[in-house]
């Protein structure tokens, strides 16, 4: 089984609303230009996710462990 940690990096949004994602991140996710990204909005989080989010309350429960930090 895959082990996944949490790496955070400063990313700062350009005039457009552009972002760029570290390189680090894209390798590590295997993310390239090919790819779209979802963008879910959980409290006052934004996350990405390259896979499409199956279920609602997968977005509840992310919630819940950024209130309870």
């Amino acid at each position: 089984m895959e082990e996944y940690g949490t790496l955070t990096r400063l990313i700062r949004i350009r005039s457009r609303g552009q972002i760029t994602i570290p390189q680090e991140l894209r390798e590590a996710l295997q993310i390239d230009e090919t790819m779209g990204l979802n963008v879910l909005r959980v409290g006052k989080a934004l996350v990405m996710t390259p896979r499409r989010l199956e279920r609602a309350s997968l977005a509840r429960e992310m919630e819940k462990e950024l209130n309870q930090e």
